[in-house]
């Protein structure tokens, strides 16, 4: 089965504005491709450009050179030099996100926010509260919190709705930004088998664990991110 993510020559600069315009690059020449039914881990030291990668293949980071071919709606798309629109239709359709911070809008409970992705995606508020639900008691998050904002948990409680509602969806391609960081043991390995539900599914993953018995456990192929380093100019 062909890849449904091929990432070529994608490099990443910063231009920092408040220091006179100066440039950072952070990743050159990143190359790699994503099987369904594939865990993929980027591997590397911490400021190696991990998150710089997932946030690029996700479309919230401009890539600076490259390209970074999606499998979508039955052909390649090069989200790098997408449009807008179509950037957010991937997301919508064909790339999930699992970030390592919970944004939502205030005052909106758990399992309004759990089920919004698959509401947005044509099923009936009680069919996604339902899916939603199942979710949340599965990642052991007590039934008395669902109708309360995720504002006032604890981390590894906000953390659980964010991983509730990351994999709520049937999405081909599932990104996951050190989703288990904040967890306890037990729901941690909840977090393991959904991923290892995930594959059999045919979904292609691509993680950054910084827990290595989940890395081990999740983990088909890992990328060195090292390998990735821009190259330096000369003297």
């Amino acid at each position: 089965m062909s890849p449904v993510l091929i990432v070529s020559g994608m490099a990443k600069t910063f231009t920092m504005h408040l220091r006179g315009g100066v440039e950072l690059p952070v990743i050159g020449g990143a190359s790699f491709a994503l099987d369904p039914g594939t865990c993929a881990v980027l591997g590397g030291p911490s400021g190696a450009g991990k998150s710089s990668i997932l946030k690029m293949v996700y479309g919230n980071y401009a890539a600076s050179a490259g390209q970074i071919l999606v499998r979508h709606r039955g052909r390649q798309v090069d989200l790098a030099a997408a449009a807008p629109r179509t950037v957010l239709d991937i997301r919508r359709e064909t790339i999930g996100y699992v970030s390592q911070f919970l944004r939502v809008v205030p005052r909106v409970g758990a399992l309004d926010i759990v089920a919004e992705p698959l509401v947005e995606r044509g099923m009936d508020r009680e069919g996604a509260a339902q899916r939603a639900g199942e979710l949340l008691a599965r990642l052991n998050l007590p039934q008395r919190l669902w109708s309360l904002p995720p504002a006032t948990f604890s981390g590894g409680e906000q953390q659980r709705v964010n991983i509730a509602r990351g994999f709520i969806t049937d999405h081909p391609i599932l990104l996951l930004d050190e989703p288990t960081a904040s967890l306890d043991a037990a729901n941690r390995a909840v977090v393991v088998e959904m991923i290892e539900e995930k594959k059999r599914a045919g979904t292609a993953l691509l993680g950054i664990f910084h827990d290595a018995d989940v890395r081990g456990r999740v983990a088909d192929t890992v990328i060195d991110v090292t390998g990735f380093a821009p190259a330096r100019k000369a003297a």
